[in-house]
């Protein structure tokens, strides 16, 4: 067991990262290949009736997918003690950050023709457009600061920061449930996953607490034993 938690550890960099790396890519591949397929006449894509709007959904939901799957990476490393997975965390949160921004480049160019004014109306009017807005803006100094330069010179502020990520997740599902409207099924499977991922979070928190709690009240247990172990008269005193 130990010997083939060792290869999967050294396995990491050489394949497993570059796999996942090919993976994460697939989606952008795929779309410029079916984007390709309609400008040139060279059949049909999956793209639809509304190729703009399939394209603005495609975008939103890989960049969901890959923050929860960003999402997975710590409650993976702490049941299966497997640290080695946490060296993709970062990869799959800037691809994360990646497909929400073609998402959002979609949206600006594609489907509101850089129409300054209509923007402004929709992020002003529209709550799930807000919502998502936000989101991502929350998620632009994570990307920025996602750098181990960066991360060691801003030392617990770095931490504090990324906690951000959660907020981000949430606005990114409620803008996914506002913006469905009608068939809920699906952000309620994420909505399920998202919370079993931080109540997992929540649960640790509390029971490293609860051992801390139990490590204190033991150690002032035992602080008046250890005293009157070392003065010999203490036991006379008494």
């Amino acid at each position: 067991m130990a010997s083939a938690a060792l290869t999967i550890n050294r396995l990491m960099g050489p394949v497993i990262k570059p796999v996942l790396f090919l993976l994460a890519c697939a989606p952008l591949l795929k779309a410029l290949a079916e984007i390709g397929m309609e400008l040139f006449g060279l059949g049909r894509s999956s793209l639809g009736a509304n190729p703009v709007e399939e394209l603005l959904n495609r975008g939103g939901i890989w960049g969901l997918n890959l923050l929860v799957l960003t999402l997975c990476v710590t409650p993976l490393r702490q049941l299966t003690g497997w640290h080695a997975i946490g060296r993709v965390r970062r990869m799959l949160g800037l691809f994360a950050f990646f497909y929400l921004s073609l998402h959002l480049t979609v949206y600006l160019t594609l489907d509101r023709a850089l129409e300054f004014d209509t923007i402004v109306e929709d992020v002003l009017k529209r709550p799930y457009i807000t919502i998502g807005f936000t989101g991502l803006m929350l998620l632009v100094p994570l990307a920025i600061t996602s750098f181990d330069a960066l991360r060691r010179r801003m030392g617990r502020a770095w931490q504090r920061l990324h906690f951000l990520v959660y907020v981000v997740v949430l606005l990114g599902l409620w803008h996914y449930f506002w913006q469905v409207k009608k068939d809920i099924a699906n952000p309620l499977i994420y909505a399920a996953v998202v919370a079993l991922l931080l109540g997992w979070r929540i649960y640790r928190h509390w029971r490293q607490k609860q051992q801390l709690a139990l490590r204190s009240a033991a150690t002032d247990a035992a602080a008046p034993m250890a005293f009157d172990g070392g003065n010999p008269t203490a036991e006379r005193l008494g």
